[in-house]
């Protein structure tokens, strides 16, 4: 059986505030425009109406989109595209163990705080337990979700929609899942997430609900349904992350909606037209998320309701948001960090790293929000 822990508690971001995620999507088709691109707007001066502290930072090598912080036992395990892969603590940022694979990495990492998982660009899974290589398998066909590690078996996401579950100990195929698939897929994080002893995956534009002993498909729930006059309109793949609280599971369709789903019955709760290109996070109130020119905004989880939106913001690359406590976490293409208020949306403070785009969301990493950028950077705060 899978399962799944509940998410750390933000406790400690709600307690120091005072009383009051765009990745670039390439498709696996040439699509290109000369037209220009519009440039953000200036950034106000900084509100800092909330304390934060830098308490370590890390190196792991240049990185992709698809190579996205993970925490799990007290670590943060990351990746670098040139074939770093590292499982830091969580408390100080220092390696509990360095590995280098020797060959470049497409997508990670998994891990449930003992074994992680990668996906190679030469379509190789492999699995690394203790800092040491456990075993690598070939997949049939590129992957650019990070490997989901859970009940001793390692389950995997390709671009064909092809799941695949193997042995964790030993990398023995265990079953595969094919679904009806487009002519074109996005090399972009989908969803592959536990809940309860359901797994949970986006296939086109539907969130599916497998068995994880076996494969079968309990229930589909279509958050977006394909439509426009050519291939490239139609797509409409789930992309990552998604914002799972207890058996609500929200997500995005890439371009075309945002909508919840009871994963215990496999019923569609809502949907809501939306343009985005990134995953979406949230508590059990609110979903947060931004359009494809950088509007972010939020939605009522139980109804779908917009609850408020901003604006300056837009133009700025933003990533899929993390939700902690009282604030919202999203960053940019430009190394920043934006913490601003839950409630309206206001900024409460900007965080600064290296300088090079942040293209994966924020994680929370016990008190300390943890962020990875394309030079290689990992930078963990904490609030005062």
């Amino acid at each position: 059986m899978v399962t799944c822990t509940p998410r750390s508690s933000t406790a400690p971001w709600r307690r120091a505030l005072p009383v009051i995620g765009l990745v670039a999507v390439a498709l696996l088709s040439a699509c290109g425009s000369s037209s220009k691109k519009p440039q953000p707007a200036e950034l106000p001066a900084v509100a800092a109406l909330m304390g934060t502290q830098l308490v370590w930072s890390a190196q792991v090598g240049e990185g992709h989109a698809s190579l996205a912080p993970l925490v799990a036992g007290g670590r943060v395990f990351v990746a670098g595209g040139a074939g770093n892969v590292a499982a830091l603590d969580a408390a100080t940022g220092k390696d509990v163990w360095r590995l280098n694979l020797g060959t470049p990495i497409a997508a990670g990492v998994g891990a449930d705080g003992q074994t992680a998982a990668v996906v190679t660009r030469n379509n190789q899974l492999v699995a690394i337990a203790d800092g040491a290589e456990r075993w690598r398998v070939r997949l049939p066909a590129r992957s650019f979700t990070a490997p989901l590690v859970a009940g001793e078996r390692v389950f995997v996401l390709t671009a064909d929609r092809v799941v695949t579950a193997f042995d964790g100990k030993t990398g023995a195929r265990l079953w595969s899942q094919s679904r009806p698939a487009e002519p074109l897929v996005l090399s972009q994080t989908g969803a592959l997430l536990a809940v309860g002893d359901t797994l949970v995956v986006g296939l086109a534009g539907r969130l599916t609900g497998l068995n994880p002993d076996n494969g079968s498909v309990r229930w589909e729930a279509p958050v977006a349904t394909s439509r426009g006059t050519n291939e490239v309109e139609r797509l409409v793949d789930i992309v990552g992350p998604v914002s799972r609280i207890r058996n609500s599971v929200c997500a995005r369709a890439y371009s075309a909606a945002v909508g919840c789903v009871d994963a215990s019955r496999g019923t569609v709760v809502w949907t809501r037209a939306a343009q985005g290109t990134t995953g979406v996070h949230g508590d059990d109130r609110l979903v947060f998320g931004s359009e494809s020119d950088g509007r972010f905004q939020a939605w009522q989880r139980a109804t779908g309701e917009p609850a408020w939106s901003i604006d300056r913001l837009k133009y700025r690359g933003l990533t899929a948001p993390l939700a902690l406590g009282r604030v919202v976490a999203v960053a940019d293409s430009r190394g920043l960090v934006h913490l601003i208020s839950r409630e309206d949306g206001s900024e409460m403070t900007r965080l600064t790293t290296d300088g090079s785009p942040i293209l994966a969301p924020p994680v929370l990493a016990g008190d300390a929000l943890v962020v990875q950028t394309r030079n290689g950077g990992v930078f963990a705060w904490r609030p005062q």
